[in-house]
């Protein structure tokens, strides 16, 4: 008898926007249709039913011993990092005998930047017969934002990512909480930048309180700044590619598969514009200029010469 795979604990941030919370349960529904032979469920931290551990109670009752926790966050922040492993452990003791890994955050992966690219697309040609050249565009992509700089620098890095190779005049970092530079900071830097037109992007999930304000505060500057162009484009929302993902994610933890930043590397995905160097051998360098020790300095993703192309 084959020993049946863990399941799929999928953990939420939580909203109080009930078509947020909404959005959420579907996207967990659609997994278990997807993936029939895996049991899956989903909860989450705050704000929204049902609650995480509710979620863990259900796969417990379905006959479940072992299972893998996804965070369907896209930065780890406070709760990927803290609240998720804590309530992770108090249902460990709440239900003896079961055993879990816990897996990933979900960002900036390239198949999300490429969600993230359409976004971006589809503002520029909603009513338009021939949209900007993205020499001309600029995009303000809005994080969440966080008490904890780390997370805070994932949306940089995510930006950074979205910049290379797709040819926009720029991609500027804002935060809707807790970080700065906020919204309207944010769309002031853009046009002291001297941006012509104005993509504003939300890194998010799914709708709720925080996009919303997001489009409402951008909406505000709009109209303050008739000379500029700005448009909002629409969260990533539940498309395949998230789906995808997240079963990526999920078995990256059942195979106790942790990665660096692989996701981002050229030399294994192909990232626009940097396609040629996909599957490269690397080798160790050094760099002439630093302290004339001529000792190697390896690749991130070993301590050796070897091949990406696996």
């Amino acid at each position: 008898m084959t020993t049946p795979p863990p399941a799929l604990l999928v953990a939420g941030h939580g909203t109080r926007d009930e078509a947020g919370a909404e959005a959420f349960r579907d996207f967990v529904r659609e997994l278990g249709r997807r993936r029939p032979e895996l049991p899956v469920a989903g909860g989450f931290i705050e704000l929204s039913p049902p609650p995480l551990g509710e979620a863990v109670t259900e796969l417990v009752e379905r006959g479940v011993r072992r299972f893998a926790a996804v965070p369907l966050m896209l930065v780890s922040a406070g709760h990927a990092k803290g609240d998720i492993p804590a309530a992770l452990v108090r249902e460990k003791e709440r239900h003896p005998g079961i055993t879990y890994s816990y897996g990933r955050p979900l960002g900036p992966h390239p198949s999300l930047l490429s969600v993230l690219e359409r976004r971006v697309d589809e503002a520029l040609t909603a009513g338009e017969a021939a949209p900007a050249a993205r020499s001309e565009v600029t995009v303000l992509l809005v994080g969440r934002g966080s008490t904890d700089p780390d997370a805070n620098a994932e949306v940089h890095k995510a930006a950074r990512l979205l910049w290379e190779g797709r040819g926009y005049a720029g991609v500027e970092t804002a935060f809707v909480s807790l970080a700065a530079p906020d919204v309207p900071s944010g769309l002031d830097r853009c046009a002291l930048l001297g941006a012509r037109k104005i993509v504003v992007l939300p890194y998010f999930l799914f709708t709720g309180v925080l996009p919303e304000r997001v489009r409402r505060q951008t909406g505000e500057w709009a109209a303050a700044h008739p000379e500029t162009e700005v448009r909002s484009a629409e969260v990533i929302g539940p498309e395949p590619e998230l789906m995808d993902l997240v079963l990526e994610r999920y078995a990256e933890a059942v195979r106790g598969d942790l990665r660096m930043n692989c996701d981002s590397c050229v030399y294994r995905i192909a990232m626009p514009g940097f396609e040629d160097k996909v599957g490269l051998p690397q080798q160790p360098h050094f760099h002439p200029d630093e302290d004339g020790e001529g000792h190697g300095h390896h690749h991130h993703h070993g301590g050796h010469s070897h091949s990406h192309a696996h």
